[in-house]
């Protein structure tokens, strides 16, 4: 199981912040229990921010506070739920065990954490992924970070490339489509703060 320690190795030290001890109250009083100690470790040493160009993670006290964050996704979700609970096989929070909002990707995906145990420590990671059933990570915030920023390191070089159009190029054309960034490219690890 991975923690500060390995998220720091990945992205480097984090830069020097103010951080209160009663940063977190207010969001756990809202979701009525504590959240996983790794990711507030996590959100109290980078703040809001950017991982790998990809996934925004919110502090309770950054440009964009979690807790107003939350609130919306919650709202809009348990709309949609009550809408066609079908489609979702989850509720959202406030309803009993309902998914908790921490994140997105700039791939239209919401990242939730499952309040499936008493251990906040021991919640899972789910992924509603646009239009398509929601993914199950069975680990932490850490783990799944690791995870995450490890699928965009081990990108196909074809990645994007139709079959068809691979049948016809040559090796030159693949150089040149790498070359303006048209085919997967891997990405370094880094967290931008705003």
């Amino acid at each position: 199981m991975a923690g500060l320690d390995d998220l720091v190795g990945l992205f480097g030290p984090p830069p020097p912040r103010d951080v209160a001890a009663d940063d977190w109250a207010e969001v756990e009083d809202y979701v009525g229990s504590a959240l996983p100690g790794d990711f507030k470790a996590f959100l109290d040493a980078y703040g809001t921010g950017l991982i790998c160009d990809e996934l925004v993670v919110f502090h309770p006290r950054g440009s964009s506070p979690l807790l107003d964050r939350m609130r919306g996704i919650h709202e809009s979700f348990g709309g949609s739920w009550r809408r066609d609970p079908g489609r979702y096989p989850f509720r959202f929070h406030p309803a009993p065990g309902g998914l908790v909002s921490w994140g997105y990707d700039y791939s239209g995906d919401e990242h939730f954490f499952w309040p499936c145990d008493p251990d906040p420590d021991r919640w899972k990671v789910v992924t509603n992924i646009n239009g398509a059933d929601p993914e199950v990570f069975d680990g932490p915030f850490a783990d799944f970070v690791l995870a995450f920023v490890e699928s965009l390191r081990v990108v196909d070089p074809q990645h994007a490339i139709t079959p068809d159009a691979l049948e016809f190029l040559e090796p030159e054309d693949l150089d040149e489509l790498r070359e303006r960034g048209a085919t997967g490219v891997p990405v370094e690890p880094s967290f931008e703060p705003f």
